[in-house]
């Protein structure tokens, strides 16, 4: 059974900083995809981030390029989000989203459904 726990939400004020995980376990091949979304209040669900676990993909979305930066832990079967320079309208609830198939890490991630998701982490920013 694949499971995705995130943590690392929070309260930051604006151009303040905060780093997102999500332990990925239960997935039955060493390569497949994880990808970062989130959901303000009144607002669809938006593609933040993806990675390819085994390396050679990494998108993002264009509002948080520069700012956002997405890595691979593979010893902990770990990724994390690395949030800089974050901004009001950066507050949301991220989730972390697994895929066995790594393909779903392309520039169109955002459009794709994934199969496996965590519970979701708060992250709120203040002006």
């Amino acid at each position: 059974e694949v499971q995705l726990v995130e943590s690392g939400g929070g309260l930051v004020q604006a151009g303040g900083s905060l780093r997102l995980s999500c332990v990925a376990s239960g997935f039955p091949f060493d390569d497949y995809a994880i990808g970062w979304f989130r959901q303000a209040p009144g607002k669809e669900r938006e593609g933040v981030s993806c990675i390819r676990r085994s390396g050679g993909a990494i998108y993002y979305t264009e509002s948080v390029k520069g700012r956002f930066t997405i890595s691979s832990d593979n010893a902990k079967n770990t990724v994390h989000l690395q949030m800089n320079s974050l901004k009001p309208e950066d507050t949301a609830v991220y989730y972390c989203a697994g895929d066995r198939l790594w393909e779903y890490c392309n520039e169109n991630f955002y459009q794709l459904t994934y199969d496996y998701w965590g519970q979701g982490t708060q992250v709120t920013v203040s002006s």
